[in-house]
Formats: C-alpha cells, structure tokens, sequence
C-alpha cells in the first residue's frame, strides 16, 4: 500500500472544501447575501466553540468545530477575492512570511531558550513590523473580552521589560486589591476597586500560564452543573428550587458539590 505524503491528503481536502464554498457563494440565497460584517459574528462564535471543545478536551467535537472555523476562513478569503483585495493564497503566504520572520529563533540566527523569550521577542519583532498601528499598544483590539483585553495589555507591557512581579508577587497584589475593595465604601470606590481586582487576577492567570477567559467559563459551567443537580435533588425529593427558602437552596448546592466530588469550592 503506497502512503501519501504529508500533506498531501491535506491539500486535496482543502481543494475540495475550497470548491464547495464557492458553490454556496454562487447557489446558496444566504451565502450570497452575506458580507463580511454579517459573517464575522459567526466566525467569533464559532472560534468560541473551539475553544470549548479544546478546554473539555474532546477530540471529536475538537475536530468538528475545528472544520467550521476553517470554512470561516475559507469564506472570508473568498470575499477579499471578489473584490480583488486578496485570495486564500495570499492569505497563507502571508502567514507563512509572518510565522518565519516571529520566529527568528527557528529561521535565524537569534536564541530563545524560553517560551517567555519567544514571547518577548515575538512582541518587540510585531511592533517593528511596517504598516502596524504604533505604540505600545498599538493594534490592540478594543472589542476582546475584557479578560482577554486586560492580558493582551499586561503582555504588551511586560514585553517593554516593565514586569517586575513573580507569580507570588502577584498573588501579593490580588490580595491586597481584595482588601481594598473589602475596605471600599461607595458605589464608585466599589466599582473602581473591582476593576483592580479582576485586573490583578488576570495578570494571576498571565503568571501561571493560564487563559483566564477559559478559566472562568470553567467555573461558569461546574456552578451551572451543580446548580441544576441540585435542583434535580431538591425535585428528587419532592421540592422545587424556585420555591426553597435560600438556606435549602445552599444545602442542596452543597450536597450537588460533594456528589460531583471534585473537592472545589466554588
């Protein structure tokens, strides 16, 4: 049996879904109609959807969803294609230019032992690169998620060499930030000391090399699991949750925590 080269059963594929997606361009009455203002929210939803198939770390749905961002490119580059601004081939030599020259330390002469030094070059060789918005913060997306945001921020920063704390330095930091919002009086100190504590967290997670965004959804879907089993308890046992006075509702959340026996806390 002859074996394809690598990237070769990549290359017909990619063919094959590059025609379809010009097929629905020309037949389909909804693809035809859309632009690339209608199609982005889909492709933001879809590029969710990944990212929650990877943090489950379902190989199957990670496969899945990985196929509708793909079409999202490829019906994003045909769109620059119709109005003569660019094709996907141009969309990948672009990239494939733009991944040798961050890499230096692959395709060149430079030396990075660490991930941190491939970062803090990959930033400082991006602020150099011509046409880009100038700046520290130049070119950083305003719409991100707020998580997102603020760690895209603290990266930018440390990439200036202005990164002086060390995970417990930050852990310091966030404590401090949540004796300053204890000790807040108004709404608008309030308000202000939560921002700096959600900002310390992040740059928390930055440290430790976790995505905060991932890890709140995280958190979001156990307190969403374990709410609902615990209406299902209290349902079990002749109860409605709506009606439960809210100390039965604590003592149901908490029974639906130790069933899922995953010793968190939250």
């Amino acid at each position: 049996m002859t074996r394809s080269r690598p990237g070769e059963g990549a290359a017909q594929s990619l063919t094959r879904l590059d025609a379809i997606t010009r097929r629905l361009r020309k037949e389909c009455p909804w693809d035809r109609e859309q632009d690339e203002r209608s199609i982005v929210p889909h492709t933001v939803e879809e590029a969710y959807e990944l990212a929650d198939a990877a943090d489950r770390r379902d190989d199957a749905k990670l496969l899945d969803e990985l196929g509708d961002v793909l079409f999202q490119v490829h019906f994003l580059a045909l769109l620059l294609e119709e109005r003569g601004a660019g094709d996907l081939a141009q969309v990948a030599e672009h990239v494939t230019e733009k991944l040798i020259r961050r890499h230096p330390h692959v395709f060149g002469e430079v030396e990075a032992r660490t991930a941190q030094e491939v970062l803090k070059n990959w930033d400082v060789i991006k602020r150099d690169e011509p046409g880009r918005e100038p700046g520290l913060f130049g070119e950083v997306p305003e719409n991100l998620p707020s998580l997102l945001h603020a760690r895209k921020l603290q990266r930018r920063v440390a990439s200036s060499g202005f990164d002086p704390a060390d995970v417990e330095g930050s852990l310091h930091a966030l404590h401090h930030e949540l004796d300053e919002l204890d000790r807040a009086e108004s709404a608008d100190d309030r308000f202000h000391e939560l921002g700096d504590v959600l900002f310390a967290a992040v740059n928390v997670a930055r440290k430790l090399k976790l995505d905060p965004e991932l890890a709140l959804r995280a958190a979001s879907g156990r307190f969403r699991a374990r709410v609902s089993a615990a209406g299902e308890l209290a349902a079990s046992e002749g109860g409605s949750w709506d009606d439960l006075p809210p100390e039965q509702q604590l003592t149901y959340y908490a029974r639906a925590r130790f069933n899922q026996g995953d010793g968190r806390h939250t």
